[in-house]
């Protein structure tokens, strides 16, 4: 018999007591989520969802490299490459799992210990109690390899204060506990060295989780972020990409030029549309309204240049030389960003679970 892992083994889902647990296991490629893992996790909460015997849903990672860093990157580029017909079908049952997880009816706990990026913010920014430790680094970099911060994050970084996530979503910034917590990307810190005893302790007794994370609950220290949150406020305030800019350009300090060397990396076509994706889903009256909208971007931009050649230069090639399809943000038609958000044929668009 052999011993190589099963295609079922990249997510197990099983029932502890009285929690319905989800381990992500993928750990070589640090939890990134495959089309496969997403309908495990949509199968196994769709379960429990009615199941009186789960009080509870928390969500791990096996191993020590991260919770999870996102999504299953080279498959979308190959698919993107082609018809896009997987990349869509990834999009949608992904968007289909963050949408259940946002509305589900029972408490769910996240372990962000380590790396949270683009779809394990999809993962965790739902559940109702996020812990965070000092291995957090918490990033949606997407822009730098073409793409949008998406999982709804039209959603949750419109509503973050201080223009905060939209220069996460620009920048593609790495930040960690302490300043997931003045965000309220994180509700807890404890020390990872506790986390196995923390687990064990909601396992035991899931009614008593709020109470347990508050015994367990551990110094951050003072988030980074704090001292720039002035200077984000006013710059990223702007009413465009070609604004904040200028903004930086004219703020004549350290930091912003830090920010602009930054900038200068990530596709212009793409930081135009996260701009947009920000602006559309702080007006967005549902979670699924927002959903809706992202899809849209996603089936389209999956087979865009800007995606592809960002795959090569920072995935593929490694030499962190994109060629984008638009050098600066000024270039990027507003006919472009219209193609990309206009709402697909009426048997394409995305919508929720039943």
């Amino acid at each position: 018999m052999s011993d190589a892992p099963r295609i079922e083994d990249e997510v197990l889902c099983r029932i502890e007591g009285k929690v319905g647990r989800i381990t992500l296991n993928r750990p070589q490629a640090i939890h990134a989520l495959t089309t496969n893992m997403i309908a495990l996790m949509t199968e196994a909460l769709l379960a429990w969802r009615e199941d009186p015997a789960v009080e509870l849903v928390l969500i791990d990672h096996a191993g020590e490299r991260g919770f999870c860093a996102g999504g299953d990157i080279r498959m979308l580029a190959e698919s993107g490459a082609g018809d896009g017909a997987k990349a869509r079908k990834f999009f949608f049952t992904e968007y289909r799992l963050n949408h259940l997880l946002f509305h589900y009816p029972k408490p769910r706990v996240a372990i962000m210990d380590g790396i949270t990026m683009g779809g394990g913010v999809g993962l965790s920014r739902p559940c109702r109690f996020r812990v965070a430790t000092e291995r957090t680094t918490f990033a949606m970099p997407e822009t730098g390899i073409g793409l949008f911060p998406d999982v709804g994050g039209g959603w949750y970084l419109s509503r973050m204060p201080d223009h905060i996530g939209l220069w996460l979503a620009l920048t593609g910034a790495r930040i960690k506990a302490a300043d997931c917590e003045l965000l309220q990307l994180a509700t807890d810190y404890v020390e990872s060295a506790r986390i196995p005893d923390l687990k064990a302790a909601i396992l035991a007794e899931p009614h008593r989780t709020e109470a347990i994370l508050t015994e367990f609950e551990g110094d951050a220290g003072r988030p980074a972020l704090a001292q720039h949150q002035d200077e984000i406020a006013r710059i990223f305030a702007a009413p465009s990409v070609e604004a904040i800019v200028e903004g930086l350009e004219n703020a004549g300090t350290d930091w912003a030029a830090e920010q602009l060397k930054v900038m200068a990396t990530k596709s212009p076509q793409t930081m135009k549309v996260a701009f947009r994706q920000l602006q559309l889903g702080a007006q967005a009256s549902s979670f699924a309204e927002n959903m809706a909208m992202e899809y849209r971007i996603g089936a389209r931009v999956v087979q865009r240049h800007d995606f592809l050649e960002g795959v090569r230069a920072v995935i593929v090639d490694k030499d962190n030389a994109p060629r984008w399809s638009e050098a600066r943000p000024h270039d990027v038609s507003e006919a472009t960003l219209d193609a990309i958000f206009a709402p697909l044929p009426s048997d394409q668009e995305w919508s929720p679970l039943r």
